[in-house]
């Protein structure tokens, strides 16, 4: 079972059909939507600030959700995938966005719907990524525009995918 627990008397909150792995950990501040995972060895702490998860949204392997202390809460938004090894940190991601593997997105920073963050890219403090747009690097800049179907690929799609994964494992407890 997932390891969850209470900080300064705050629970995690969660929605319906969630999965979450054996070694993931879920601590504090954290409401959670219906339709979500969270993956092996992935973080989601709400210790210093709260964080809001929307619904069909994967965390998977390895990641990182945290916040800041009095300064920056974490805001993710519907049908949002994060890859392995990501770290999202006191920022707003909204609806539809794709954040890449590996990828930082820093304190402030806004990631508007519809957009990817490419793997390996660092979205710097307070940098807005523009909706319909994919950015790319260290630090993360503007690549090009994307069109309505490599988004609906690239985001509802992996968000799609990841409900079916999780089922999987849902069946076998």
């Amino acid at each position: 079972m997932a390891l969850i627990k209470n900080v300064k008397g705050i629970s995690p909150v969660f929605g319906e059909n969630i999965y979450l792995a054996e070694n993931a950990t879920v601590v504090g501040d954290v409401k959670m939507g219906d339709n979500c995972s969270v993956w092996f060895h992935a973080v989601i702490r709400g210790d210093v600030n709260s964080i809001i998860i929307g619904n069909k949204v994967n965390i998977q392997d390895g990641a990182v959700v945290h916040c800041t202390y009095r300064k920056a809460s974490t805001k993710i938004g519907h049908n949002v995938s994060i890859g392995h090894n990501a770290i999202v940190h006191g920022c707003t991601i909204k609806d539809n966005v794709l954040i890449g593997m590996g990828s930082v997105v820093m304190d402030g920073a806004v990631v508007e719907s519809n957009s990817i963050v490419a793997a390996g890219s660092v979205v710097l403090e307070g940098t807005i990524i523009e909706s319909g747009t994919i950015y790319a690097g260290i630090p993360a800049k503007k690549v090009k525009d994307l069109d309505k179907e490599k988004i609906n690929r690239l985001t509802s799609g992996v968000s799609d995918n990841y409900v079916l994964y999780s089922s999987w494992f849902i069946d076998e407890d």
